[in-house]
């Protein structure tokens, strides 16, 4: 058993770049910190569920744009082209990537 603390592991930096909470062969967990304005650029992968920790933003599956905010699971498909964007304020959320 492994227990991270989501608030302490958070951090924002001038360019963004995900914090990888764990990484096994099959599976990956990285923390998304971001500014607003800050995005990942649309990508396929594996099974991805996101969790908004806190903050807004606005997540792209297959080129439809939907709203999140703290509270917000979001589950993409294996092979669906997904990426994500901070709008007005900083965005935390992890996600559970099943390759």
């Amino acid at each position: 058993m492994e227990i991270i603390d989501v608030h302490e592991r958070t951090g924002f930096a001038k360019e963004f770049m995900p914090r990888i909470l764990r990484a096994k062969p099959n599976y990956k967990v990285p923390l998304i910190c971001m500014e607003p304005g800050q995005r990942i650029e649309p990508h396929a992968s594996g099974l991805g569920i996101f969790y908004v920790v806190s903050g807004r933003g606005i997540i792209t599956v297959e080129g439809r744009e939907a709203e999140v905010k703290a509270g917000n699971m979001i589950i993409v498909e294996q092979g669906e082209v997904r990426g994500i964007r901070a709008t007005t304020e900083r965005l935390v959320a992890f996600a559970v990537h099943i390759m």
